[in-house]
């Protein structure tokens, strides 16, 4: 009998990207990181003028951070305990927005703080790549977990049957960015792991339908 199936995101999930990202940006970069609202293309400002970081910069930043950085990630509280929990019945995977070059990477990390998961990278929105892993996994049931509202929005279109659960356990992002439970897009919006796993349980085994 097929078991449920729990695919997460990683960054501001199961892990600080955006704190470590800021604090990196200060120390070496010369830039200064301060989330107003929930455009992050204006998150990011040289600190000596003042000046907006362009997106291609930006773009180049990112990804300076994850080849040289990633071990300033820290797991977000009560992430591992819930993706223990969720473990002992349902298969768990990572889906992640990094370039496949950094999988095994990022697998790496993972496994570094305790969380032994099988990680797939992504370009782009999730809802084709969450299709995919639906069907080959062929779960009972299944739920995503992403902090970001397009992501919700694109797994509802192609997979309305997956419950969806938008949680961003970072603070200095949480009270910004776009809500998809809000938006229609999203059962539910809960930051809290500890709050987050007794929802997530009743829908892979309770009574609970989309």
């Amino acid at each position: 009998m097929s078991r449920p199936l729990v695919i997460t995101d990683c960054d501001e999930v199961l892990l600080h990207m955006i704190a470590p990202f800021r604090d990196w940006l200060g120390e070496s970069q010369g830039v200064t990181f301060t989330m107003n609202g929930n455009d992050f293309a204006h998150a990011l400002r040289y600190t000596a003028t003042g000046e907006l970081v362009q997106g291609k910069e930006i773009w180049r930043l990112l990804d300076l951070f994850f080849v040289s950085e990633m071990h300033r990630q820290s797991p977000i509280n009560g992430a591992l305990a819930a993706m223990q929990q969720l473990g002992e019945q349902a298969d768990v995977v990572v889906l992640t927005n990094l370039g496949d070059h950094f999988n095994e990477a990022r697998t790496s990390q993972l496994a570094g703080h305790g969380f032994d998961l099988k990680v797939f990278t992504n370009q782009g929105p999730k809802g084709p790549a969450l299709q995919k892993i639906v069907a080959e996994y062929g779960p009972s049931r299944a739920v995503f977990i992403d902090d970001l509202a397009q992501h919700h929005g694109s797994v509802a279109e192609l997979s309305p049957h997956v419950h969806r659960l938008h949680l961003c356990g970072e603070p200095l992002l949480a009270p910004h960015i776009n809500c998809a439970h809000q938006a229609g897009d999203a059962h539910a919006r809960i930051d809290d792991w500890q709050q987050a796993l007794p929802w997530l349980l009743e829908r892979l085994y309770g009574e609970a339908h989309v």
